[in-house]
C-alpha cells in the first residue's frame, strides 16, 4: 500500500473528531455519540459541552498535525472508552430498548472512534516511550473495536432491512439489494480485518466502500436535513469520515505490529543498542 494512505487516513479521522467537536459550539449541546445524557445535578452544563467540544478539537488537531500526535491519540482513545463505561453503557442497560440491537448504535460508534484513535496512535512511529505500559499494550484492541461494530452494523442490516434500504438513495435503485450486499460487506469486512493473512485488503476495501456511502449518501441527506437530533445526519458524515479513515490507516499498517503496541519502541531500542539492525518500519499495524 503506498505509504501516503496512511497520512490521508490520520488526517480524515483527526477531521472528523475535529468536526463533531465543532458540532458541540453550533448546537450548543452535548453530540449523542459522544454523550448520550448529562446529569442533572451537575451545574454549568453548557459549559461542559463546550469543555469536551473543544477536548475533541484539541485532539483532532494534535492527530492532525502530529503535535504529541501519538501520545494525544492513545489518551483519546482511553477517555473515549472511559466515556462508552461510564455514560453510554448506564443509559443503554437502563433503558427500555436494552434488548434491541439498532438502539446500541451510538455505543459502537463511539467505541469505534476511541479504537480509530488508538490506530492513529499506532500510525505514529516514535523512538521514546511516552505512554504508561498498559496504555501501549491495549492500543491493538482498536482494529478490533472496528471490526467488531462492523460486523454488528452488518446484522443489523439483516435485522431492520426495510429501515436501511430506506436510507439508499432512490436514484441507485434496488434497495433492497444493496442492503442485504452492504450488510455481507460489512460482515466480511470486519471479519478480514481480524484476519492478518487478509487485514490490509479488507481494511482498504472497507475505507473505499465507506468513503463512497460518505459521498453517495450522508452528505446528501446532511444537506437536506441538517438540524435534526442535534444534527444527526451531519454527525454520520463525520463518523463515516473517520471510519474510512481508520479504514485506511489499518491498510497500510505492517503485519509486525498487529499483536503489540511497542514495536516501534522495541525497534528503536535494537537500532540504538545493536546498529541499524533488522528494524524494518515496524510501524505500527491493526488489522
Amino acid at each position: 500500500m503506498p505509504k501516503w494512505l496512511v497520512s490521508v487516513g490520520r488526517a480524515f479521522y483527526a477531521v472528523g473528531l475535529i468536526s463533531i467537536g465543532l458540532e458541540h459550539f453550533f448546537f450548543t449541546n452535548f453530540i449523542p455519540v459522544i454523550l448520550p445524557e448529562f446529569p442533572a445535578w451537575i451545574p454549568l452544563r453548557t459549559l461542559w459541552v463546550f469543555a469536551v467540544g473543544a477536548a475533541l478539537i484539541g485532539s483532532g488537531i494534535c492527530i492532525l498535525f502530529d503535535w504529541k500526535g501519538r501520545k494525544v491519540a492513545a489518551w483519546t482513545g482511553a477517555m473515549l472508552v472511559i466515556l462508552v463505561l461510564i455514560a453510554h453503557l448506564p443509559n443503554q442497560l437502563t433503558g427500555a430498548f436494552a434488548a434491541v440491537l439498532g438502539a446500541w448504535t451510538n455505543v459502537f460508534k463511539e467505541l469505534t472512534l476511541a479504537g480509530g484513535a488508538w490506530i492513529a496512535a499506532l500510525s505514529f512511529a516514535e523512538g521514546r516511550p511516552e505512554l504508561p505500559k498498559w496504555l501501549e499494550r491495549v492500543l491493538p484492541l482498536g482494529r478490533y473495536f472496528f471490526a467488531i461494530t462492523l460486523i454488528v452494523f452488518g446484522i443489523d442490516h439483516f435485522l431492520y432491512p426495510k429501515f436501511v434500504a430506506s436510507l439508499v438513495p432512490a436514484w441507485i435503485g434496488a434497495q433492497m439489494f444493496w442492503t442485504y450486499f452492504a450488510a455481507v460487506a460489512l460482515i466480511a469486512g470486519g471479519l478480514g480485518i481480524m484476519v492478518k493473512r487478509v487485514a490490509r485488503l479488507a481494511s482498504l476495501l472497507v475505507g473505499v466502500m465507506i468513503f463512497l456511502w460518505l459521498i453517495m449518501l450522508h452528505i446528501p441527506r446532511a444537506i437536506a436535513d441538517p438540524y435534526t437530533n442535534v444534527g444527526n445526519e451531519w454527525t454520520s458524515v463525520f463518523e463515516a469520515l473517520a471510519f474510512s479513515g481508520m479504514a485506511f490507516m489499518l491498510a497500510t499498517l505492517s503485519g509486525a505490529s498487529m499483536n503489540a503496541g511497542i514495536d516501534t519502541r522495541d525497534a528503536a531500542a535494537g537500532m540504538s543498542a545493536s546498529g541499524p539492525s533488522d528494524s524494518k518500519d515496524s510501524t505500527l499495524s491493526k488489522r
